[in-house]
């Protein structure tokens, strides 16, 4: 099982290298050896290592798919993922503020990449889809085959860790892993990658949203609405009003 785990995460850092060495080889070759890699070409980067890694991972069934949970017609838990995704929200953009000693590696760019055409494609789509193939419908199934009934919080935990580690950006990795979390604990009630995928697309839909209007990349809860601590803590109060019911709904609309 380890071993499996292993794979799966190195794999997924080693498509990383590829993706980009294949575009800076064709960025040489197209624009001459002193070309730079600019936003397209680093949104290119990350479509064809999303592409990658759902074809290697569906294709070997390192990630096995069917049809079957889509035929429960499970549109209720689709609903609820969506409005826990919105509830996540407020929440987090406090809890970045409280931690923002911890450096943004990626902020630059993850503003370049939203102003970019097709970077809602790149960013909410095409990264969801690749990192629920491969630590939830991998990594975290794997771990669940050997970690059933009490340790089934042991699995989700770690794989939540390794999905906030592989961002490599710290300012992302709370976030990213309560989100796995969250995320984990769908995939282990279902046993599909529906929920996690409709839940991640809607998480990062959000964040590029929310990052469109407010550009700036240090911009807090706070300053969103105003300066106001008051308003914050009420943006936040009434985010868990939505997070917790959706929550709710979810655990009884899952099964096991």
């Amino acid at each position: 099982m380890v071993k499996k785990v292993v794979w799966y995460v190195l794999l997924f850092i080693v498509i990383q290298y590829v993706a980009l060495a294949l575009v800076y080889v064709g960025n040489i070759l197209i624009n001459g050896k002193d070309a730079t890699l600019g936003t397209p070409q680093m949104l290119l980067v990350q479509g064809i290592f999303a592409v990658i890694c759902v074809a290697l991972f569906l294709g070997f069934r390192w990630t096995p798919v069917s049809v079957h949970y889509w035929n429960t017609r499970p549109f209720s838990v689709i609903f609820w993922c969506i409005i826990a995704a919105v509830g996540t929200i407020a929440p987090s953009l406090w809890l970045q503020s409280v931690l923002d000693f911890l450096p943004d590696l990626a902020g630059e760019e993850l503003l370049d990449f939203i102003q970019h055409r097709w970077g809602y494609l790149v960013v909410c789509i095409l990264a969801p889809l690749a990192e629920e193939v491969i630590f939830r419908g991998a990594v975290l199934r794997t771990m669940l085959e050997h970690w059933e009934g009490s340790k089934r919080w042991t699995a989700i935990t770690i794989s939540a860790l390794l999905f906030a580690l592989a961002h490599m950006n710290p300012a992302q990795m709370p976030h990213a892993f309560l989100l796995g979390l969250l995320i984990g604990w769908l995939y282990e009630r279902s046993r599909s990658l529906i929920p996690c995928v409709v839940l991640h697309c809607a998480n990062n839909t959000i964040a590029y949203l929310m990052t469109a209007a407010y550009p700036a990349p240090d911009i807090t809860l706070r300053d969103i609405l105003g300066g106001s601590a008051r308003a914050e803590w009420m943006a936040v109060g009434f985010s868990i009003m939505i997070l917790i019911p959706a929550l709710y709904q979810l655990s009884i609309r899952l099964k096991r």
